[in-house]
């Protein structure tokens, strides 16, 4: 093999090599290509991704709301069950010293 055949030879089997890889690398795009519809899909499913974030903020938002206006009550209530309270015992003591009072003049009058 002379130093021509040499050169064509090897310009053929880069040649080739070339060819190959160009083709490996069509069939590799080909087959990994995103089709519009995937693309379509995604941009969906994103979007109802954050429709569902926005809805779950808002969700917490009222819960916090709601749960400040409940605890808000609770303390209302509790605060009216304590004068409640008070009272009830002050009218027991009065009761029960206007009872011992009643009892002491009905004893005297005896």
């Amino acid at each position: 093999m002379n130093r021509t055949e040499f050169v064509v030879a090897t310009a053929i089997i880069l040649f080739v090599a070339f060819c190959m890889g160009w083709f490996a690398n069509w069939l590799l795009h080909r087959f990994t290509r995103v089709s519009k519809s995937d693309v379509d899909e995604l941009e969906r499913m994103s979007q109802e991704l954050h429709d569902a974030e926005e809805t779950r903020d808002q969700a917490i938002t009222y819960l916090q709301q709601r749960e400040a206006e409940l605890t808000n009550q609770l303390a209302q209530s509790e605060a009216e069950r304590s004068a409640a309270m008070e009272g009830l015992r002050d009218a027991r003591y009065e009761s029960e010293e206007l009872r011992a009072y009643v009892e002491r003049m009905s004893q005297g009058k005896s």
